[in-house]
């Protein structure tokens, strides 16, 4: 999944909130001229509205990462062309009451498989980078 948290009272906006979240939970610090927007807001499971920023982290090997051990359990990188790649790409079929209830994409990555809200994103922030490839 990617970092996020709820609101805290001194973030003043869903890019503070996760800038602020960026920060603890991998030890990177952003500034906002490194946001690029935000995505539609979209629900959790919970019905809780999730608010995606998109920001740009620059070289990955220019990255110095120190995820916080009581969050972020592993960290992994997934370059744009692994993504555009049909063969990594898939649909999970959710089923519900016993009958078809719904599909969300999944992008697979050897023994890591990128599903749920996190695969949504992704696919939305996709739609937007390479609209011609997607």
């Amino acid at each position: 999944s990617f970092p996020g948290g709820r609101r805290d009272p001194a973030d003043g906006d869903a890019v503070a909130t996760a800038l602020r979240e960026t920060r603890e939970e991998l030890g990177l610090a952003l500034g906002a001229p490194s946001v690029w927007g935000q995505l539609r807001p979209l629900p959790d499971r919970q019905g809780q509205m999730v608010a995606p920023v998109v920001a740009n982290l620059g070289p990955l090997e220019d990255l110095t990462l120190t995820p916080n051990p009581n969050e972020v359990e592993e960290v992994f990188t997934l370059p744009l062309a692994h993504l555009l790649r049909e063969e990594n790409q898939g649909y999970t079929h959710f089923r519900t009451a016993g009958r078809y209830g719904y599909t969300l994409p999944v992008f697979l990555n050897g023994p890591h498989k990128v599903w749920g809200l996190t695969a949504i994103i992704t696919e939305l922030t996709l739609e937007l980078l390479a609209p011609d490839l997607y």
